[in-house]
């Protein structure tokens, strides 16, 4: 081998070697965030707290002393029920890639994810575990419009049902790339796949229930108002990781969202309470607590798609839609929705949905619709989810409502219901008699 020759190859193994860190570089596979996995967890420990205690609390006050355990059992164990089903089958069929309306078996039983796998920046782990967060509280929402009257047995057929066959199709739909995020539906961190879906759910429910005994003849008063409010600051503390962690990453979208959140609550509260105030003369706590989830509920959708200005704009408009919810539609639909799931969850989630098509527009402050889409497209877009949502899980409530009732009979004798749920349910009561 000449010298030149020589030379030539030492040039180039030195150049190969040169390259070897960018080549190595390359290859790397993705590495995740630590920031980000650290934010999806903190915020899927407080969507988790929502429900338990969250939603037990506020519910578990708003209702009878004599029924409150049962309610929290119910939260409780539709809890445990959800998170179960999640894990076998509930987050494949919701995420994995499928059809326009389901996912697939492929991730059943979480197979094919690993401790390494990857959903963008943080481990795919948490993302199972920060979507069953959302149905929990989602199946805990429904309890609400049911209460004091339904078997407890009946409770968690209807929930198997409807999970599988209503909140997880909806949800592929909406977050999974199916027919509505085809469609170009706008549902930042659930305005329809939660908040429609089950107040939605939940009047079916209290319709094929019927009223409670003596409703309209007796005093069905909020048994325990302190609990309310504590049930009301845990949803409000929690519902920061519901919209601040749907954008999936610590970043501006996430920090939008986090400022909308407080400025439509804020908004809500003020509108609900001094329209109560004009309304029946004086501002009540339980105003004001509906004000703060009317106000939540109502920019869940919008929150990482407008600006601070119609974030307001929304938590205005939400507190009035809820009041009037529950106080003039409510008697217009005449129902027993103890815990006013639709008036509050169900019109100020209708609400939100439309005017997340208004103010994402780029001229009104929001980040902008996609490319050639205008206004008017959007909000046809927005009602056209609404409507799917509404009809969808109607159908598959009064399915699983008549299914538990042919299984197990859907409420119980009125000789338990006068007596209470607690004791006759569960064996237990709450306070001392």
């Amino acid at each position: 081998m000449g010298w030149d020759k020589m030379k030539k190859l030492a040039k180039f193994g030195l150049a190969s070697i040169a390259l070897l860190p960018s080549l190595a570089m390359a290859a790397a596979p993705a590495v995740a965030d630590k920031a980000d996995n650290a934010f999806m967890m903190i915020c899927t420990a407080l969507v988790l707290f929502m429900t338990i205690p969250g939603i037990a609390l506020f519910y578990g006050g708003l209702i009878r002393g004599k029924n409150v355990l049962s309610m929290l059992t119910q939260v409780a164990m539709t809890f445990a029920m959800v998170c179960v089903v999640w894990m076998v089958y509930g987050y494949s069929l919701a995420f994995s890639e499928g059809n326009a309306f389901f996912g697939s078996f492929d991730w059943a039983m979480l197979k094919g994810i690993a401790p390494t796998t990857l959903m963008g920046s943080f481990y795919q782990y948490i993302h199972v575990a920060f979507q069953a967060s959302f149905a929990c509280i989602t199946v805990g929402l429904i309890v609400g419009a049911i209460a004091e009257r339904i078997r407890f047995a009946a409770v968690l057929i209807f929930v198997l049902i409807w999970l599988t066959f209503a909140y997880l199709p909806i949800a592929h739909m909406v977050w999974a790339g199916g027919f509505l995020a085809q469609d170009g539906a706008l549902d930042f961190a659930g305005g329809t796949v939660v908040h429609i879906n089950a107040a939605v759910a939940g009047l079916v429910g209290a319709y094929l229930l019927g009223k409670r005994a003596g409703f309209g003849k007796e005093a069905f008063k909020p048994h325990n108002l302190p609990m309310v409010f504590t049930g009301t600051a845990i949803l409000y503390f929690g519902w920061f990781g519901f919209n601040a962690g749907s954008a999936g990453t610590a970043n501006e979208i996430a920090g939008l969202a986090f400022l909308n959140t407080v400025v439509a609550t804020a908004g809500a509260m003020l509108t609900w309470t001094f329209g109560e105030w004009a309304l029946r003369g004086k501002p009540s706590l339980l105003g004001v607590s509906s004000g703060a989830i009317a106000g939540l509920v109502a920019i869940t959708p919008a929150c990482g798609y407008v600006g601070v200005g119609g974030a307001l704009i929304i938590g205005l408009v939400g507190g009035l839609a809820g009041l009037w919810g529950v106080t003039t539609l409510k008697k217009w639909l005449r129902v027993d929705d103890p815990c006013d799931v639709f008036g509050v969850h169900g019109v100020c989630g209708i609400v939100g949905c439309i005017l997340t098509g208004v103010f994402a527009s780029s001229s009104l402050g929001g980040v902008g619709y996609a490319e050639g889409v205008t206004m008017g497209h959007q909000v046809w877009v927005q009602l056209e989810s609404v409507a799917l949502t509404v009809v969808w899980t109607a159908v598959v409530a009064f399915i699983g409502f008549k299914v538990a009732d042919m299984i197990v009979g859907l409420r119980v004798p009125e000789e338990q219901e006068r007596e209470g749920l607690d004791v006759n349910s569960h064996g237990e009561n709450a306070y001392n008699q």
